[in-house]
């Protein structure tokens, strides 16, 4: 399959479904295997290691289908991305502004990745104006925000001028071809793991992320399903952006990917991203996902240094067991363990709110990010302890 500079299809679907996943994208060919890897730069001015930044911050820790180069943020110049978010070197640098890095790399980067996602989705004037500048460049636009540009005429034209492609992630499928609510989910046989959280851009597709890749590391085959455009952007094979989805459908689609996903990968697990939250005022596509993947476990995601919603501060984050209490009344799961956010806290504090939380909920409780990966694996095997013999009789 061609990169996206020699192969342009004019409006790309930005919820795929499972199987058409990868056609959805030109880095990554339809049996999984990747030819060369776009080169990217993204572009996440003033919210790096942010809550808005989500996208950016997550294409630095993990991407398969794009090479990232440099991230844009003028209040950050010159440091670490790494460094930035983890506290660890990566060699990806925070720059300036578009002339900056385009003269740092040396050269015009595939892609152009628009990195935030603010609450209003859209685009600012400023932004329309450097996401035009990167279209005069060369550069193909990837774009996860619920504005479609593909839609604007200003923007239809200025790729079309230059050849390049927009790739409105978030874009469903067409309405004739939305899928209903249908029970297939039921003949899905292996158990199906939700990461909620307690609040939106709280770490859950970090946390699934990780999780998935360290029961692959432990021999248990686990496959991803995405719910939102930073994971498909990050190269997520199988998913739907939900929150672009008309509600009447959300169920349906959710329950078809994972559908679809089971039936190709014939996995021993699968790891369902989560969304906002349950309990959450504006963000509900938890509801959806747990009504549509009717999940066995769920893992929730709590920063215990957050007191308000990232973005309602006049609304109080929920307590683990307020929201534990919640999900297991709505669904039919049991929340299995208890991930930590560990923003605004010191690694002290995250030993102290582990051992507390294990002794209030009973659960086991961890940093995806800051301890040791084999103690999801064991939140998991203690919950479902057919999977580690399933991995023991293959070994």
């Amino acid at each position: 399959m061609a990169d996206p500079a020699s192969s342009r299809a004019r409006d790309v679907p930005g919820t795929p479904s499972s199987r058409d996943a990868a056609a959805q994208f030109p880095a990554i060919a339809g049996n999984g295997t990747h030819e060369r890897v776009p080169t990217a730069l993204v572009y996440c001015e003033a919210n790096f290691g942010a809550l808005d930044g989500k996208t950016a911050n997550g294409l630095v820790r993990h991407s398969e289908r794009y090479e990232i180069l440099t991230v844009i943020d003028s209040e950050q110049a010159g440091l670490d991305t790494g460094a930035v978010l983890d506290g660890t070197p990566n060699g990806v640098p925070v720059c300036r502004d578009l002339a900056h890095a385009l003269a740092h790399i040396g050269r015009v980067p595939d892609c152009f990745i628009f990195g935030m996602a603010p609450s209003s989705g859209m685009l600012s004037a400023n932004e329309r104006r450097i996401v035009l500048e990167a279209i005069a460049l060369g550069m193909d636009v990837v774009n996860g925000l619920h504005e479609f540009l593909n839609d604007d005429a200003e923007f239809a034209a200025a790729a079309a001028a230059q050849g390049v492609e927009i790739f409105d992630v978030r874009r469903p499928r067409a309405k004739k071809d939305l899928r209903m609510f249908s029970g297939r989910i039921a003949g899905v046989s292996c158990p199906r793991i939700a990461v909620l959280g307690t609040d939106g851009a709280i770490g859950k597709r970090t946390t699934a992320t990780i999780l998935t890749r360290a029961l692959n590391e432990h021999g248990v085959k686990a496959v991803m399903v995405g719910t939102g455009q930073t994971c498909l952007i990050q190269g997520a094979r199988y998913g739907v952006a939900l929150d672009a989805i008309p509600s009447q459908f959300c169920s349906g689609e959710m329950e078809s990917a994972v559908v679809e996903a089971f039936e190709a990968e014939h996995p021993d697990v699968l790891i369902i991203e989560g969304q906002g939250a349950l309990s959450h005022p504006a963000y509900l596509t938890s509801t959806f996902i747990l009504r549509g993947c009717r999940p066995d476990g769920v893992v929730l995601q709590h920063a215990p240094g957050r007191t308000h919603l990232g973005d309602f501060p006049g609304v109080v984050l929920p307590t683990p067991a307020a929201e534990i209490h919640l999900i297991q009344t709505f669904a039919d799961t049991k929340v299995i363990g208890l991930t930590i956010n560990h923003e605004h806290m010191t690694d002290t504090e995250v030993s102290t709110a582990i051992a507390t939380y294990e002794y209030e909920l009973g659960i086991p409780v961890t940093d995806a990010l800051t301890r040791p990966t084999e103690r999801l694996v064991e939140m998991v095997l203690a919950a479902f302890p057919e999977l580690e013999e399933r991995r023991a009789a293959r070994a």
